[in-house]
């Protein structure tokens, strides 16, 4: 199965339109989008081409391939726009036999852990800076994964997204680079 993970849309059409033909040039069969969809925040610039309505219309179709979580730029007010649930803290993914505890990042991050165990995966956004590696924590290894930011990156990163497949989570740039591989 092929997973593409994505964060911090915030809103770019342009950036969400970039994201969309990946996703269907990938052939993914779900897309985990990990928070702040339709919008930038007080902290962030306009993103190119901020348009949430459009981005509203890009999504809404593909309601049944999406798992989402809140980022803390979403509110009650963009569920009611948008036709898939976004308003859960996390979500519990099992994939390929391996726990996945998606979050946005806001509350539950490599610095302030939700219930985990030895071999338990931690994916999130709201950095807005990619990573992935393993580390050591109270409860054992973890894994901590983050597919960095679709339109606002940080730290010199560029606009990232990233595919899980066959036990290997990739990020990539937009334009199709490997920017960072790791083998779960």
């Amino acid at each position: 199965m092929k997973i593409l993970f994505a964060s911090d849309i915030h809103g770019s059409a342009y950036y969400c339109r970039r994201l969309l033909d990946i996703y269907k040039e990938t052939k993914a069969s779900r897309m985990v989008i990990l928070g702040d969809i339709l919008y930038h925040g007080p902290r962030n610039d306009l993103p190119k081409e901020y348009a949430p309505k459009e981005v509203i219309a890009m999504l809404n179709p593909l309601k049944d391939q999406i798992y989402a979580v809140r980022g803390n730029c979403d509110t009650e007010v963009d569920q009611m726009v948008l036709q898939f649930p976004i308003l859960a803290d996390y979500a519990l993914l099992v994939l390929d036999g391996k726990t996945f505890y998606a979050t946005h990042g806001h509350v539950f991050n490599q610095d302030h852990l939700p219930p985990m165990q030895d071999g338990d995966i931690l994916v999130h956004g709201h950095t807005h800076l990619l990573k992935a590696e393993k580390v050591e924590t109270e409860c054992g290894t973890i894994t901590v994964l983050n597919p960095g930011s679709v339109s606002i990156p940080k730290g010199g990163n560029p606009n990232t997204y990233a595919i899980l497949e066959n036990g290997v989570f990739t990020i990539y740039s937009l334009d199709g680079e490997v920017v960072k591989e790791l083998k779960l």
